[in-house]
C-alpha cells in the first residue's frame, strides 16, 4: 500500500513538473483586446516555468479564430463568441473545441482631450458611427466635423460594438477602419474632431473617457473597472480563449494559471475585470 502510495505521489510531482521543461510550447493567437492580458500571463508562467515557451500573437479575434481554423495556432483569443459560421467550419473539419472566458473588458468611447463633450447616449453613438451625425455641435460640442475612427472588420471589437452599441446597423462610409486598438489611441490623440472605442487597458491620458448612458440620458456612466464590476457601466464583454478539446490536457497547465487566483490578480494589474 506504502509503494503504491509513494508511486500515486511520484506520478503527481512528475505531472507537476512535466510543464517546467521545454516540451511546454504552445501558441496564441487573435484579439488586440486580449493581447496585453496574454502576453503578461505567459511572461509570468514561463518565469515560473523555465522551459516553457508561450508564443502571443495579435491580429485580431477573426484572425486568431481563422488561424485556428487552419491549425496554425493553439489557441484562439478573442473578444467576442465564435460565429456560427465559423462553428460549422470546425465541426466539417472534425475539430471540437472549448470556449473559456478568462476576463471581462469594458469598452471605452474616447475622444481628443480638446472636445469639451464629455458624454453621450447609446442613440448618439449609434448616430456617429452609422454616420447620420456628422458634427459636434449636434452633440453638445464645438461646430466642428466628427471623425469616427473603429477598429477593422477582423476584430472583435468592431463586431462587438456594432452588435451591442450600434443596434446591429452598419458602420458609416466615412469611419475610418484602424488595424489595431493602439492605432486608435494615437489617431485620437492627434486628432481635435476625432472619436473612438477601445478596450479599457488601452486607456492613455492622451485620450479623454466618455460617459455613456444606456438610458437615453438618464444616468451617465464612465467605464472603470469598479463600474463594470458594480455593472453601472453598460458595455462589458467576456474575453475567450478557443481550443481544441484534444489539447485540454497539453494547454491545461496555462489556463489553469490564468483562472487561478495569480492569474485573475494579473487580469485586475494589466485593466481588465477579473472572473470573481
Amino acid at each position: 500500500m506504502k509503494k503504491i502510495k509513494l508511486f500515486s505521489l511520484l506520478a503527481l510531482v512528475a505531472a507537476a513538473s512535466a510543464f517546467t521543461t521545454a516540451d511546454f510550447s504552445i501558441k496564441i493567437k487573435g484579439s488586440d483586446t486580449v493581447l496585453p492580458l496574454s502576453q503578461k500571463e505567459a511572461e509570468v508562467f514561463m518565469k515560473k516555468n523555465a522551459g516553457a515557451k508561450i508564443t502571443v500573437i495579435g491580429g485580431g479575434s477573426g484572425v486568431g479564430i481563422a488561424a485556428f481554423l487552419d491549425g496554425t495556432t493553439d489557441v484562439a483569443m478573442s473578444s467576442r463568441k465564435i460565429k456560427m459560421s465559423e462553428k460549422m467550419k470546425l465541426q466539417e473539419a472534425g475539430k471540437a473545441f472549448k470556449e473559456v472566458t478568462i476576463a471581462f473588458d469594458a469598452l471605452s468611447v474616447i475622444v481628443n482631450p480638446a472636445n469639451k463633450v464629455s458624454q453621450l447616449t447609446r442613440e448618439q453613438l449609434e448616430g456617429i458611427f452609422t454616420g447620420k451625425i456628422t458634427n459636434w455641435k449636434d452633440v453638445g460640442g464645438a461646430d466642428e466635423k466628427i471623425i469616427a475612427y473603429s477598429r477593422e472588420t477582423s476584430s472583435g471589437t468592431y463586431e462587438f460594438f456594432k452588435e451591442h452599441v450600434m443596434n446591429n446597423k452598419n458602420y458609416g462610409t466615412a469611419v475610418l477602419n484602424m488595424p489595431a486598438t493602439g492605432a486608435i489611441v494615437q489617431s485620437v490623440s492627434q486628432t481635435k474632431g476625432a472619436i473612438g472605442y477601445i478596450g479599457l487597458a488601452y486607456m492613455e491620458k492622451t485620450v479623454k473617457d466618455v460617459k455613456v448612458s444606456y438610458d437615453k440620458g438618464k444616468n451617465y456612466v464612465a467605464a472603470s473597472v469598479e463600474n463594470a464590476k458594480n455593472k453601472t457601466y453598460p458595455i462589458v464583454r467576456p474575453l475567450f480563449y478557443y481550443y481544441q478539446t484534444k489539447d485540454e490536457a497539453r494547454l491545461k497547465p496555462f489556463v489553469d494559471f490564468i483562472l487561478s487566483a495569480d492569474g485573475q490578480k494579473i487580469v485586475s494589474q494589466v485593466g481588465y475585470i477579473s472572473l470573481k
